[in-house]
This record gives C-alpha cells, sequence and structure tokens, in this order.
C-alpha cells in the first residue's frame, strides 16, 4: 500500500487547541487528534427558537436543553453561611430550577426572558425537578428580539440548528462546539479517500464540505447531506480494508486436500443412515472447491441449531485425512469437546474410527492421557483431534495440520484461533461454525473477508417447539406451575433442562451477558444510561435452584443433578452421560449446555432470570430440546419489567423460532459494538455514523465500489488519499484484527 504524507486530520490537539484543552478533551473522550475531534459528530440538533419538553426529563439523567428563563431570586441558606441563587427555567409548560450555591453574581446574565442551552444532572429537592450548578449557554438577547420583530438575519440565525455534542461531566456540549469551531476555522482542504467518480455518481460532498456543515449547518439540509457523504465515506473505508484483507489471505499458499474416488469420504456418505438435506449438500461443495484449491479456505458456515453443521464439518475432515492431513475441532467447553468425540466416534462408526483414530485433548485430563492424545497428535497418528484451549497451548505440536474448525466461533478470541492457525506448517484451511444466524449486514460488516454459507434447512425429524415468556413481576405464582409442569413431561419419560445464570450466590457464569447498550456509551451524551437487568430479587444459581427442586413437593423422587464449569471434567462428562442414558430426569445447569449438547430424550427447557441472557443465547439453549421424537417446550422465567430491553430480549424469543429473524432483533436492540477490534459486542463501537443495523444500503453500495477501485489498484497506487484513510482508521491493533479474525 502507498502511504501519502500526514493528513491535516492527523495533527495533534495539542498543536491545533493547545495543550489545556486537547488535555481536558483526551481525557473526556480519548481525543488525540483533529481528525477524532471532527469525527466526534452531534447526536441531536436544536434552535434557538425552540423550546425543549422539560415534561419529558427524568430524575437522574444528565441533560441538555434548550429553555427561557422564568424568574430569579436569591436566599440565606438556613444551616450555615452564604446564599442560594435558584433560577427557574421553563419550555412553556413545565418548570425546572437551576441551583447555584454561593454564586449570586450569575444574576447579572442569568435574566428573566433570557434564552440559553443549560446542561446538568436532574435531580429532586421536595418534589421538584432541578439542575445543581449547571453549565449554560445563553443567547444573544439582541438577536432574540429582532428576531422575533421579524429580521430575516435573525430569523435566519433563529431557526439555525444548533448542534447539541456527546458530551461528559467535565466538557459540555458548546465546549466540544468551540473546539471543533476553531479546528474548522484552520482547516486546509482535503483529499477525498471515496474517489471524485464515486462522489459525482452518488451525489456527495467533499470531505471538507462535509465536517464543515455537518458541524456548522444553516439549515437541516446542510447536517443530512453532510451525515450522508460521511456515512459512506466511513463504509468506503471500512469495506476497502475488509477487501483488502481479503485479496492478502488469498495470496498465501495452502496444501490443496481432495476427496478421491472411493476414499475416505465416498465410503463415509454411502453408510450414512439418511440423505444429506440440499443445503448440507450445497454447503459441502462449496467446502470442498476451498479443500482443492491452492489458497487456504477460511469460510464461515452459518446455520440454525441442529441444522447439521458438524456433520458438514466432519466430511471437510474426511476429505483433509485422505491426503494425510489433521483436523482440530476447537469445542469452547469440555463438555462440548467431549460430546463431539462421542458424536464423530459414533457417525464414523467402528472402522472409520478405527482408520482416523479421533482424540480428545482437554485441560483437565489426567497427565498419562494427556501424554497418550499429544503422542498420536504429533505423530499424525491422530486425523482427528477435537479439543478446547488445550489444543492452543506451547506443547501441543501437530504432524500436518491441515484444517481448523472452530465451533461458536463469538465464544473465542481472535488470538486464540490465531495461535492454532500457527501450528500448521503451511497455512492450514479454515472453517468457522455459528448457530447464531448473521444478519447480511453485520456479515459484510464484521466478516466481510470470509466467504459465507448459510443452512437453513433442518433436518427431517426436528419437532416444533412452543416458548412461553413467565412473568414473575406480574405474576409470582406461576412459578409453581412451572414445576408442575416438568414434572408432567418427566410423567411421560422426558427429561427437563433447567438453566441458571450462576453457580451459587457469587460466581456468576453466564457466557454471553446480555447485549444492552453499555452506560456512557459513544454516540451519548448521558441522557439514557443503559437498561439493567431485573435483579431486585436474588440471581437464581444451581447450588439454591438445586436444593430447591429436590424438596419441591411436584418432583419428589425425581433425579436431579447439578452441572457447571467448577466441576471437575470427569464429573461432568459422567453427569451428561447419565442424563444423556435418561438416569436423571432433572439437569440443573449454568450455560455449560448452550450449544451442541445433544439429548434427544430431554423435550423441556427451563430458563431462569431469562433476562440475563442476551436473545442468541435463548434461542441457542432453546435448541438443545425438541431434537428427538417429542415436541419441546421453552419456558423463559423473567423477573423484568413489561415494555424494558431486558424484557423485549425475552419477548422476542418467545414470539420465534426463527434463528434469521431473531439475530435481526438482537441487532435492532442492541450496540453493534467495535467491528474493528476484540470488543464485538455491546459497549463503545468504532463506528462512528454507521450503524449495521440501519445502514445495509450504504454498507452494500459501499462494498460495490470500494471493490471495483481495489480490483483496478490492489496496491491504491492511484488512490493515496484512500491509503492514508486506511492507514488512520486502522491502527497496528485493528489491522492486527483483521488479519487474524
Amino acid at each position: 500500500m502507498v502511504t501519502s504524507a500526514l493528513s491535516p486530520l492527523d495533527t495533534t490537539l495539542t498543536n491545533a487547541l493547545g495543550g489545556r484543552t486537547a488535555q481536558a478533551l483526551r481525557r473526556a473522550f480519548g481525543h488525540e487528534t483533529v481528525g477524532d475531534l471532527l469525527t466526534h459528530y452531534p447526536r441531536r440538533y436544536a434552535r434557538r427558537g425552540e423550546l425543549t419538553a422539560l415534561s419529558e426529563l427524568a430524575i437522574g439523567e444528565s441533560v441538555t436543553i434548550v429553555a427561557e428563563i422564568l424568574d430569579v431570586r436569591e436566599r440565606t441558606m438556613r444551616a450555615r453561611r452564604g446564599s442560594i441563587l435558584e433560577v427557574r427555567i421553563s419550555d412553556g409548560q413545565g418548570i425546572l430550577t437551576l441551583t447555584f450555591f454561593n454564586q449570586a453574581w450569575r444574576a447579572k446574565d442569568l435574566a428573566p426572558g433570557v434564552r440559553g442551552i443549560f446542561a446538568g444532572k436532574v435531580g429532586d429537592y421536595r418534589g421538584n425537578r432541578q439542575l445543581a450548578h449547571p453549565d449554560y449557554e445563553l443567547f444573544e438577547a439582541g438577536d432574540e428580539r429582532a428576531a422575533e420583530a421579524g429580521d430575516v438575519t435573525a430569523q435566519k440565525w433563529a431557526k439555525q440548528p444548533i448542534p447539541i455534542y456527546p458530551a461528559s461531566a467535565s466538557v459540555a456540549s458548546w465546549q466540544v462546539a468551540k473546539s471543533i469551531e476553531v479546528a474548522l476555522d484552520t482547516l486546509p482542504p482535503l483529499p477525498d479517500s471515496v474517489p471524485e467518480s464515486v462522489r459525482r455518481e452518488l451525489q456527495l460532498m467533499p470531505l471538507r464540505e462535509a465536517f464543515e456543515k455537518i458541524h456548522r449547518p444553516e439549515t437541516d439540509r446542510d447536517h443530512l447531506q453532510a451525515r450522508d457523504t460521511l456515512k459512506f465515506d466511513e463504509a468506503f473505508v471500512l469495506q476497502a480494508a475488509l477487501l483488502q484483507q481479503r485479496a492478502a489471505l488469498r495470496h498465501a499458499a495452502a496444501t490443496s486436500r481432495r476427496s478421491s474416488r472411493g476414499g475416505l469420504l465416498e465410503t463415509f456418505d454411502a453408510d450414512l443412515p439418511f440423505s444429506l438435506t440440499g443445503d448440507q449438500a450445497l454447503v459441502g461443495d462449496e467446502i470442498a472447491r476451498d479443500l482443492a484449491a491452492d489458497i487456504p479456505m477460511n469460510r464461515l458456515v452459518q446455520g440454525e441449531v441442529g441444522s447439521g453443521k458438524t456433520l458438514v464439518a466432519l466430511r471437510a475432515m474426511l476429505a483433509v485425512a485422505e491426503s494425510g492431513g489433521q483436523s482440530a475441532l476447537l469445542a469452547p467447553t469440555e463438555v462440548l469437546a467431549a460430546q463431539h468425540l462421542r458424536s464423530i466416534v459414533r457417525t464414523l462408526g467402528p472402522d472409520l474410527a478405527a482408520r482416523l483414530r479421533p482424540v480428545l485433548l482437554t485441560g483437565q485430563m489426567p497427565l498419562a492421557e494427556r501424554r497418550r492424545a499429544t503422542l498420536a497428535i504429533v505423530s499424525g497418528q491422530a486425523h482427528i483431534v477435537v479439543g478446547t484451549h488445550a489444543l492452543i497451548s506451547d506443547n501441543v505440536e501437530f504432524y500436518d495440520l491441515g484444517l481448523i474448525v472452530v465451533d461458536e466461533q463469538h465464544r473465542f478470541g481472535v488470538e486464540q484461533r490465531e495461535a492454532l492457525r500457527r501450528k500448521g506448517a503451511v497455512p492450514p484451511h479454515v472453517l468457522v461454525l455459528t448457530a447464531t444466524p448473521i444478519p447480511r449486514t453485520v456479515a459484510m460488516t464484521v466478516f466481510g473477508d470470509l466467504d459465507i454459507s448459510t443452512i437453513a434447512e433442518l433436518p427431517k425429524g426436528r419437532q416444533p417447539i412452543e416458548s412461553f415468556v413467565v412473568p414473575l413481576v406480574d405474576r409470582p405464582g406461576w412459578i409453581s406451575r412451572v414445576w408442575e409442569r416438568s414434572a408432567e413431561e418427566i410423567a411421560r419419560g422426558r427429561q427437563v433442562f433447567v438453566v441458571c445464570p450462576a453457580i451459587d450466590a457469587a460466581t456468576v457464569e453466564t457466557a454471553d451477558p446480555p447485549d444492552d447498550v453499555a452506560e456512557g456509551a459513544a454516540g451519548d451524551d448521558g441522557e439514557g444510561s443503559g437498561e439493567r437487568a431485573a435483579a431486585a430479587h436474588p440471581i437464581a444459581s444451581v447450588e439454591d435452584v438445586l436444593a430447591s427442586l429436590r424438596a419441591a413437593p411436584a418432583l419428589g423422587g425425581r433425579r436431579i443433578e447439578p452441572l457447571h464449569g467448577r466441576m471437575p471434567s470427569a464429573e461432568k462428562d459422567a453427569v451428561m452421560q447419565e442424563f444423556a442414558r435418561g438416569e436423571i430426569d432433572v439437569l440443573v445447569a449454568t450455560t455449560v449446555i448452550e450449544v451442541g449438547v445433544d439429548v434427544p430424550n430431554a423435550s423441556t427447557m427451563v430458563v431462569l432470570d431469562a433476562e440475563r441472557f442476551g436473545v442468541s443465547q435463548l434461542h441457542q439453549l432453546r435448541g438443545r430440546v425438541g431434537r428427538g421424537g417429542h415436541p419441546g417446550l421453552c419456558l423463559l422465567v423473567t423477573s423484568s419489567e413489561e415494555g424494558s430491553l431486558a424484557r423485549q430480549r425475552v419477548d422476542a424469543v418467545a414470539s420465534t423460532t426463527d434463528g434469521f429473524e431473531l439475530a435481526q432483533i438482537d441487532l435492532d436492540l442492541r450496540r453493534e459494538g467495535d467491528v474493528l477490534g476484540s470488543v464485538q459486542s455491546g459497549g463503545r463501537s468504532s463506528l462512528r455514523l454507521l450503524r449495521v443495523a440501519h445502514d445495509g444500503d450504504v454498507i452494500a453500495l459501499a462494498r460495490e465500489h470500494a471493490a471495483e477501485v481495489l480490483e483496478a489498484d490492489p496496491a491504491l497506487e492511484s488512490h493515496p488519499a484512500l491509503a492514508a484513510a486506511l492507514d488512520r482508521r486502522l491502527d497496528e491493533a485493528s489491522r492486527t484484527f483483521l488479519a487474524k479474525n
């Protein structure tokens, strides 16, 4: 890539604004450069001529509002020396009080009739809402009167949008605005990362003009057009980065792995007691073409719970084994790894299993077993290796690692996957599996450098699952009916999962926290903190629920056992096998049973404190039932209030079993996370304006144009501005993430 000279956007804030202001912005927002500051976009726009609805403000909110001063009075404090200045402001209906202690001098500026912007945290004093020691900026009274008298210029001023910025306790919105004004006043023309031909076709502004009009608009049209330009620019640079990485992966050399006539794969397929579904066959063909190529496969297979992704992966392992290569299946838990091994051995049959020698490697295996497994791996005797993070250990070496299969990719960090990839003498092929369907826009944005296959068709025999919300906040007595309903299923010869978010009162084992908007997330000026899961009652734990169910009359005489991550590996495996054999009626577990656990006789899933789990996690848990010949039942027990974000998640899961629909709902309910960093959900996002939940058309259009540019000029020799934008947008950590993802 060509790297151009330093851009004006790379100028440090210390040089542009001075050390004191730069330090304040760095502490408040992490801004270092002019580019950081100019991409601190307004979250909304107000007008000098409009007032804010004070009746909508909630106690505890940090707010930035436009209002008019009604009256000002000073009174002496009773308990100590000094005075309080009370300023009442109004929107014409509601009233809010500004309170200043020992600052009577402010009365000269805060005169009745003056309008301005006021910022602070809404408090309550004797039933009245107030802002204590708020920041404020007043509008010029002369301009206000001229606007009311009809002066055209003043009326334009009154209607001009006022940017309201994400702020902090130490840096108010208008202080951000003043810093941006200084930066814009000295900003020279900027080179555009989007080529002129593309800008002209899409009627986009030059970059310098877009920054000017989003921060200093004269009309709504100005900032709306500027936002469109900057949003496309962001999508274009992001897609260019992903496509560049995709091209780089295709320049690496890999060993071609082909299945042959009469070979292992053909033998395996002939012995299958069922036919592949259409989707399984189609995805299998796509993988076979990838494996036969001399560049590394980098494919993501997404599919519904129980759609047969593991079978597709096993067929790929057989193709690799035919050439003498090994496959490593990385599973997120020991329970799932052990089950994968048993399932693979059973599916292969005795003859193929003896030839391929599948082995298990986990961190809690006895030392002697570990040594035998590692010897089989390094000697090449084991063609299929199933394991947990133990596979990544430095003392684990492969004879000929040809394929890496990552089960449930969201459960592994980038570094972990890369550590396993490096164990291949040549770059191994990589197959990533996920039972969490990915909306198209997320696929383009987060997995833009992977080829994506989808298995939407479920095998014959999968039973329907009915899902119900059990709202304890409204119907606390319904919990008794949950256990009575579970007993009815057991009486029919079925089994029950009960999932808790914690092992005991002190140990939460939820793998993925709810995807609520993080408090103070980027793009917020503090006007609303993220929702909290309803937690007025103690969190449901395996320890407490186990004791409660064993004492419950409805479940008297039933065998009820625990399963959680703190149990020894051998004990966990023994419990799962007993449950699979039908020797346990109720399994009280944490999310160790979330993925891959296959017990056909289990018909009921009870999730306690369901609001503490994310949408995809609840969908995964539900997928553990209805896998045999019996209809499934899922009871989502929650104490969250109706209408809360936590309750919306639970209600969404109960409303549909379509994983692809739920994936889109999940995305709509949460922030995207940092798509160019290790944070992949919730919290602050490296995206500024682009929202993958809503901007699919922009992302697709940007990808199309970025692909054309890179196809014609892979090194970007004719596009130095785009090269510079990639350098600026992608720091070293982000590039490393892309290279390994």
